[in-house]
């Protein structure tokens, strides 16, 4: 984020600082120098880093959220599963209105990790590796960074599911039985972040390349957005695809991973997608459907009466 940061002020914060909030020198002892003015916030000032940092998570959020939906609904979304007995009336507009509301949340929570990276408390490092162990280690940890948050990520998810805390925060995720691309950051902000506390928490932890590590931070939300994509090319039993995550959606309780079938196994939570999700027939048979719909109610009217049965204790 520091680099980011650095090319932000160069090439937009620093003219819109010194605009908004000036430190005036006096040209003449008459009239301002407008080539002399600067900020009254300099560049390491708290503040203004918390300010620039928000804006750029904000619109950088919005960008890579609609830009990676949209192409993602007109080029993979299967949209036959818009007629699905639980796809709901106007779904994608409730869906992009709660994402795009949510960011801005979830975006300011978010603040106090990334300027802690700006003002170098994180792990983070740049330059280019100079030994073939220094190359060994940086692919070494794109698998290493996958693996421990998706760790993170499992046991959060499913702390999320607790009755205490479900209807309040997750709950609103779980609207989407039968989700869209525009679904993927349609959260409430608190959730959002929840989840996201893995990925800078890494950074605070494992050393890794900079770049790599922004590299990541994009992956991870495009991979966000093609695990609620509907379309099924992957039958793998050990990554969490979509289909394991239509799983989620549909029956709740299962699959929470992001990446991996791991720590789903590992957790007994784990569900594999049954023959008919594979089969492009099949999968938007009405018969079918009205079976994971049936099921669905059955799960849900289930956790709903645990939640109630909490609530009495």
């Amino acid at each position: 984020m520091d680099v980011v940061v650095q090319y932000a002020d160069e090439y937009v914060f620093n003219d819109l600082y010194n605009k908004v909030l000036p430190t005036s020198f006096i040209n003449n002892g008459t009239s301002i120098a407008s080539d002399f003015i600067i900020s009254a916030w300099t560049p390491d000032n708290l503040y203004r880093q918390f300010c620039t940092i928000f804006i750029i998570v904000c619109l950088g959020g919005w960008f890579f959220y609609l830009a990676s939906a949209c192409a993602s609904y007109y080029f993979i979304f299967d949209r036959e599963l818009m007629e699905h007995p639980k796809f709901l009336k106007n779904q994608i507009r409730q869906e992009i209105t709660c994402a795009v509301s949510a960011i801005p949340g979830f975006s300011i929570l978010t603040v106090p990790w990334f300027l802690g990276e700006v003002n170098g408390y994180s792990l983070l490092y740049d330059g280019v590796p100079q030994t073939l162990s220094d190359w060994g280690y940086l692919l070494a940890t794109v698998p290493f960074f996958l693996f421990i948050t998706d760790m993170g990520i499992y046991w959060i998810h499913r702390f999320l599911h607790h009755p205490s805390i479900y209807k309040s925060l997750h709950k609103l995720h779980h609207k989407w039985i039968v989700p869209t691309p525009f679904a993927s950051h349609a959260f409430h902000p608190m959730d959002g972040y929840l989840q996201s506390i893995p990925y800078h928490l890494y950074a605070f932890l494992v050393p890794m390349h900079k770049w790599l590590y922004m590299f990541m931070f994009v992956f991870v939300n495009v991979w966000t957005v093609l695990i609620h994509d509907g379309n099924f090319f992957s039958h793998s039993d050990t990554i969490n695809t979509t289909a394991h995550h239509t799983i989620h959606h549909l029956y709740f309780n299962y699959n929470y991973g992001q990446y991996f079938t791991f720590w789903d196994k590992l957790g007994g939570s784990h569900r594999q997608p049954t023959a008919e999700q594979y089969d492009a027939v099949l999968r938007n048979n009405k018969a079918v459907w009205a079976a994971q719909s049936k099921e669905a109610d059955t799960i849900e009217n289930e956790d709903e009466a645990k939640a109630r049965k909490y609530k009495q204790h």
